[in-house]
């Protein structure tokens, strides 16, 4: 079984809204619900589970309702850190996951996730145990001491940036959160720092420069852009 994760429990104070930034509506939908939709569409996931900001669960039940998100089943509430809500969603799948299940963690403000994103980091995490979707560094990396110059720079061949989905097998993922808080990690950035962390190796699987986070309104500009010429390429 390969399980959704789905990441909600942040409120995006850079976006400037009064709600959470993945409950902002863009064309009469939410950006949660965009995101919800991807792994609805896909063969693959079997089920999703939500790690959603607290007070939200009644209305995102209401808008899984409204737009057919039926592989929604289970909602939990976040923590105070990413580590933390990874965990609790985790904890929450404790006896309807078995330790083999494919678990995909992903943020709720990555909307246009694509199909291909999402099957690769299944087939990558099922051969590995472990996939993380990363794209090529383009740009030249300065490295500086004083955050207004540089002496050096990075070989930017050596560098991937990093982005979700994130996936491990369940059991594995639970050992490596346990570990991480035995060795007293607590805010361990995402799920590839975490299994580095711990004195694992990660594994790549596909990525994609469209696959745009939403953490400012010049990134849901972005967004609104990728929607138009995928709806220009549906017609």
């Amino acid at each position: 079984m390969n399980i959704a994760l789905i990441i909600a429990g942040g409120v995006g104070q850079r976006m400037g809204q009064s709600i959470p930034k993945q409950f902002i509506s863009i064309y009469d939908k939410p950006i949660i619900v965009y995101t919800l939709e991807a792994f609805q569409k896909h063969p693959s996931i079997d089920k999703i589970c939500v790690v959603c900001v607290e007070g939200w669960h009644d209305v995102l039940r209401a808008y899984a309702k409204q737009f057919g998100i039926t592989k929604l089943d289970i909602i939990c509430n976040g923590g105070s850190t990413g580590q933390e809500s990874i965990y609790n969603g985790l904890k929450s799948l404790e006896g309807v996951a078995n330790d083999k299940d494919i678990i995909v963690v992903h943020d709720a403000i990555r909307p246009m996730v694509s199909s291909d994103i999402i099957s690769d980091c299944i087939q990558t995490a099922e051969k590995h145990g472990n996939a993380v979707a990363v794209i090529p560094c383009q740009e030249a990396m300065m490295v500086s001491k004083d955050d207004i110059s540089a002496n050096g720079s990075y070989p930017r061949h050596q560098l991937k940036r990093t982005q979700t989905p994130q996936a491990m097998k369940y059991g594995l993922f639970m050992k490596m959160h346990e570990k991480a808080l035995s060795m007293g990690i607590t805010s361990s950035v995402a799920t590839c720092t975490m299994i580095i962390e711990t004195g694992g190796v990660v594994y790549y699987s596909q990525g994609s420069e469209k696959n745009v986070k939403l953490t400012t309104p010049d990134d849901v500009d972005i967004f609104k852009a990728l929607l138009r010429v995928r709806e220009e390429g549906h017609k």
